[in-house]
């Protein structure tokens, strides 16, 4: 997917982007201006001859090879530990320029730490912003930080929250039938008295109450019918049902889930479940979502499509932040406020059972497969997207938005 990104530069980025030119090619100078190291690239020769440790010749050579000043400024080590290294030089026998230039440009790169964004942290998120890679890394790394801290505080997580939907055009003309396939694998607790729990969000169909079906097209009341038992390690007998309105609730019962972690699997079919919305003059966008509702390290999305469902269409990826106004619609463009900008990204699948493999799940394809050959649908006529998230942010709403004006790509 193409994307179209405001290249204009505005004065703090200039002087950042400034400051790294400067810090790099000082660096640079120094590995210039003494023979005995002008070309040496490993980093346990260089720290050997350098006198410092291993760690910090690394960061040093990631930032000199940066190859974009902001990079450079990302990865460099902090004004300290580059002053440590301009004293390697100089007992290399540097020249006093070279060593002056980088004792200039070392302390310009301080003074914008302490002076313009306060600190070593506060600097990276603001070079984040304008790097993409940074951007990527200094999100992770944080994201990580909050699945831990609510993983603790709850005293639960999963190693990944499944969320797979298939569309197909229903037999009633202007509906579409919808199957979920859920999961949440590698539950467990971290305590053995925490409540671990999960949630799925029933809506009413147009003019009809929601009636959901299994594979076998049997009635159920709740999950607990729907579950695939042959990708399960757990029960229904694991599971307290708490209905409150739209929402039912899923407690583990007792105290598994300690020991051993547990595989829950649903697969739950709805017909005739929304209308077709993406016809010729429509204005709203149709869209589909998975929450986060347990610290989870993983979260895999997948939006399958009949060819006929959305012809052309590729999917927005919006995620909301659902802790002051719940569920999001992307038609209320009131909620544009609660969205987070991070550097996710969708992927589309090609066409088939076996493009659908992933590593995050060795039997994903088989839970997929049994969803088509109970169905009797033929996996070479659906579209796939995918988005998949390393450490979602608990709380948050991912969303495929399908628009009606232009393909939707970007």
């Amino acid at each position: 997917m193409e994307t179209t990104k405001n290249t204009t530069v505005g004065p703090i980025e200039a002087r950042y982007r400034e400051v790294g030119e400067e810090l790099s090619g000082a660096l640079r100078g120094l590995f210039e201006d003494v023979p005995v190291i002008r070309h040496v690239t490993g980093t346990v020769k260089v720290a050997g001859l350098l006198g410092i440790d291993k760690v910090l010749a690394s960061r040093l050579l990631k930032s000199m090879r940066a190859g974009d000043p902001l990079a450079t400024l990302h990865a460099a080590p902090g004004p300290q530990p580059l002053r440590r290294v301009i004293e390697g030089f100089e007992r290399l026998g540097v020249s006093p320029q070279a060593s002056d230039r980088a004792d200039r440009a070392v302390s310009e790169f301080e003074r914008l730490i302490r002076e313009d964004a306060g600190d070593r942290s506060a600097l990276q998120t603001l070079i984040s912003a304008w790097l993409p890679e940074a951007r990527r890394e200094f999100e992770l790394r944080r994201k990580q930080s909050a699945f831990r801290a609510m993983s603790e505080i709850y005293g639960c997580l999963t190693e990944t929250l499944l969320a797979t939907v298939f569309l197909h055009p229903s037999a009633r003309d202007g509906m579409i039938d919808i199957v979920w396939l859920i999961g949440s694998l590698g539950l467990r607790r971290l305590r053995p008295n925490a409540r671990v729990r999960f949630a799925s969000r029933r809506y009413s169909s147009p003019g009809q109450p929601r009636r959901p079906m299994t594979l076998g097209n049997e009635r159920v009341e709740d999950l607990r019918g729907l579950l695939l038992s042959r990708f399960c390690n757990a029960t229904d007998a694991d599971l307290d049902v708490h209905e409150m309105g739209e929402v039912t609730r899923y407690v583990v019962a007792g105290d598994r889930g300690f020991a051993t972690p547990l595989d829950f699997v649903f697969a739950e079919v709805n017909r005739e479940e929304i209308e077709q919305t993406l016809v010729p003059g429509a204005t709203r966008s149709a869209y589909l979502f998975a929450e986060v509702d347990t610290p989870s390290r993983r979260l895999l999305f997948d939006v399958l499509l009949h060819e006929s469902i959305y012809p052309g269409k590729h999917p927005r990826l919006l995620i909301y932040d659902t802790a002051f106004e719940g569920v999001a619609s992307v038609n209320d463009r009131s909620r544009d406020l609660d969205r987070l900008e991070l550097e996710e990204s969708v992927a589309v699948l090609d066409r088939g059972l076996r493009n659908l493999h992933t590593p995050a799940l060795p039997r994903y394809t088989e839970m997929v497969g049994e969803v088509f050959e109970s169905m009797g649908w033929d996996s070479g006529d659906y579209r796939g997207f995918r988005t998949e998230i390393d450490y979602p942010i608990y709380g948050s709403q991912v969303t495929m938005s399908f628009d009606p004006d232009g393909s939707g790509e970007g």
